[in-house]
């Protein structure tokens, strides 16, 4: 179990530090609907990422099964390739950066989030948790470690839990701390997305980069 926990870790702080759905998540406390959206933004980012890892730790069980103490070519390789695919999006974030003195702009969709409604706002959330390319790679890649584990049902039930948990924490932080003090984070949100819009392809290159090699390592251990 402890194995097992320490290397989805990673994994789960990957999803957390991405920085489109936190920003995402402050539009949408920036909004003239807050609360309802924010909050059903929230209820589909968890739904999502629960939905992504739990389908791939089952899928896992595809796998046939080997001993324990034996190497695992077949989950090994299935890393590697995880690990590589988010290194090729590394370099397709940083290639993306600005230029040194141009203000970084933010996705198109992200204009319409001033009328989004609480169904859409559910259904983006979900969307950017289960469907997002760099957050899927890391879901499937949780999903192999949990289901190949050798864990219980139970056991399993629980990786998962603490994996949703830290994945989501970085969106359920500042929505229900706007919930308890709406007025006192307004500016702090403010800033905040303005730096993390400034600095997404950045920080997304630095996390994907490290994130692939540790991947990477863990199927390479597996051979």
């Amino acid at each position: 179990m402890g194995t097992v926990i320490g290397e989805i870790l990673p994994l789960a702080l990957g999803i957390a530090i991405s920085p489109i759905p936190i920003i995402a998540a402050i539009l949408m406390l920036l909004s003239p609907k807050a609360k309802a959206v924010s909050v059903g933004f929230l209820v589909g980012w968890v739904v999502g990422i629960i939905a992504a890892v739990a389908v791939f730790t089952l899928l896992s069980g595809l796998i046939p099964e080997e001993d324990p103490e034996a190497s695992k070519p077949i989950a090994g390789t299935i890393k590697i390739l995880l690990g590589a695919g988010l290194l090729v999006l590394a370099v397709r974030q940083w290639r993306s950066r600005p230029i040194p003195g141009e203000k970084a702009a933010l996705p198109k969709w992200m204009a319409t989030i001033d009328t989004v409604t609480t169904g859409r706002a559910t259904f983006l959330g979900f969307l950017l948790a289960a469907a997002n390319p760099k957050n899927l790679l890391m879901a499937i890649a949780a999903g192999l470690v949990i289901g190949a584990g050798g864990l219980t049902r139970a056991e399993e039930s629980l990786a998962i839990a603490i994996f949703v948990l830290i994945a989501a924490s970085t969106v359920a932080i500042p929505v229900i701390a706007y919930l308890i003090a709406s007025k006192r984070m307004t500016a702090p949100l403010k800033s905040l997305r303005d730096w993390l819009v400034q600095n997404n392809p950045t920080l997304m290159t630095v996390l994907l980069l490290v994130l692939g090699v540790v991947v990477i390592g863990n199927g390479i251990g597996s051979l």
